[in-house]
């Protein structure tokens, strides 16, 4: 049986500890005791380890032997703030497929009162990808930046291949822009709002060297385009 995985909250070399949501959830319903054998991730590594103390806010562990771990996708998601139930799906999906980080981005087209109050959406965003990357097993969680307006964000990304979904852009795919190039240690997608970017955010794209690419003729909704523009970019990088 597959043993369930938790994401320590503080750790050292050799202990862990769940606090707060988890640890009472542990404690209480799971009725967790001492001796009880658990996977844990702790600094972005995956060990055994067993439950040295149990307290309804704390739950201690010690960490017995280090465990074989996958890596997430070297890929920052620019993904443009749209609504929220939507947006929180394409989060947690973007989690799964193991993208490393999200830059929620505040476009000209996002609607006013999802701009207004998207950074009081940012901690929600963040305890969405921790508990999408219990479920999917993952030994990391995606970095979700505080939102950011587009320029800023682009003078940000570093990233080596940067790579912008564009609806005007009708025959460079996503395969075709990566094929016969090697390895890169990391690689952005930029992901717009409903109705687009407009034709001054794809000249600051332009500027800072983005390559358009597409998915086709169809239009899909953004959370749709986010998923698939990432699963066909995980082919190339796994």
């Amino acid at each position: 049986m597959t043993r369930r995985r938790w994401i320590a909250d503080t750790w050292t070399s050799t202990t862990a500890t769940l606090t707060g949501e988890q640890a009472a959830h542990l404690a209480r319903v799971l009725r967790a005791t001492p001796g009880q054998i658990y996977d844990i991730v702790a600094g972005g590594f995956l060990y055994r380890a067993e439950i040295t103390s149990v307290q309804p806010g704390e739950v201690l562990f010690a960490l017995r032997e280090e465990l074989e771990t996958e890596t997430s996708l070297p890929l920052h998601l620019l993904l443009a703030v749209f609504k929220f139930d939507h947006m929180e799906w394409a989060i947690e999906k973007a989690t799964e497929l193991g993208v490393d980080r999200i830059t929620p981005i505040l476009a000209r087209r996002t609607e006013k009162h999802l701009s207004q109050a998207a950074a009081k959406r940012t901690e929600r965003w963040r305890r969405i990808a921790l508990e999408s990357s219990k479920q999917s097993r993952r030994t990391t969680i995606p970095a979700i930046a505080e939102p950011a307006v587009l320029k800023s964000a682009l003078e940000n990304a570093t990233e080596p291949v940067r790579l912008l979904l564009s609806e005007t852009e009708q025959e460079t795919t996503i395969a075709s822009a990566l094929s016969g190039e090697t390895a890169f240690p990391g690689y952005a997608l930029a992901i717009g709002p409903e109705g687009g970017w407009t034709a001054e955010e794809m000249d600051l794209f332009v500027a800072h060297k983005w390559q358009p690419v597409t998915l086709g003729p169809r239009i899909l909704r953004a959370e749709t385009a986010a998923i698939s523009a990432i699963a066909i970019l995980s082919s190339h990088l796994i």
